[in-house]
């Protein structure tokens, strides 16, 4: 299948999706939604027996397309809301998935790029990686990723890189929790590659009832918490505070907030 924003490869039981916007950071847009969704599914299938996710270009992930979230707020409520059904089934997806996911982060992992590798059951990242939640700087919300990283973190530290926005490097994310490992550039497809080689020497019966045993723990409540979470990612594009911080940032100006 020919995919428009990813590629798609195989090798010696290892399939590699590489996001391919590189123009745009590898931000996400809806035809990458649908692309990512598309792939997950041929993976699934496939007899691959891991994952592995990275980035073209020098990030891994900006987040959004802001073009699209502004064209979004625009509309009317129904749109929101069903664009955050969409991210949320990605989180889903990858977090849920059936074969083990190894994010292999290249370079800047921002906003919904955070959440994407956060997701990931192993996350290996270039010392240059940057990492951030920063929806609340330009009026969002980080609502579906906050399901997941208050589990992985903490509800402390969650607290402080929802908040607040800031960004941390690879470093400080590995002493957080949320990368597994710190790996220099040249080396981190070949540590993917191994630990992917580390993960099928294991019996493929084992790795699989293992992840869904660990995903049963908490699954009634995950799903409970993503549909509070994708009301108030919807809610939160209909304000004119999210209107202007999407505007601002485009505009490459400060924001003016309302309140509202």
């Amino acid at each position: 299948m020919k995919y428009n924003t990813l590629q798609l490869e195989y090798d010696a039981g290892i399939a590699t999706i590489t996001l391919s916007r590189s123009e745009k950071r590898n931000a996400i847009s809806t035809v990458m939604i649908e692309d990512l969704l598309a792939a997950l599914d041929e993976v699934e299938k496939h007899p691959a027996r891991v994952l592995i996710l990275t980035g073209s270009g020098k990030a891994f992930c900006a987040g959004m397309d802001l073009d699209e979230l502004r064209a979004i707020a625009a509309q009317s409520t129904k749109e929101p809301l069903e664009d955050s059904r969409r991210m949320a089934k990605v989180f889903r997806r990858l977090y849920g998935f059936s074969k083990p996911v190894i994010a292999a982060v290249n370079g800047a992992a921002i906003a919904g790029g955070c959440g994407i590798a956060t997701v990931a059951d192993f996350t290996l990242a270039v010392p240059e990686a940057k990492f951030g939640y920063t929806e609340v700087k330009i009026g969002f919300i980080p609502a579906l990723v906050s399901v997941f990283v208050r589990r992985q973190i903490g509800e402390k530290r969650a607290r402080d890189l929802l908040m607040t926005g800031r960004i941390i490097d690879a470093a400080e994310a590995h002493e957080y929790g949320l990368v597994t490992e710190v790996v220099p550039a040249e080396k981190l497809s070949e540590r993917a590659h191994a630990l992917a080689a580390t993960l099928m020497a294991a019996s493929p019966t084992s790795i699989t009832h293992t992840k869904r045993l660990l995903l049963r723990y908490d699954q009634e409540t995950i799903e409970s918490e993503i549909e509070v979470a994708i009301r108030e990612n919807a809610e939160i594009r209909t304000t004119a505070d999210f209107r202007e911080g999407v505007s601002s940032f485009l505009e490459k100006r400060d924001p003016k907030w309302t309140g509202r």
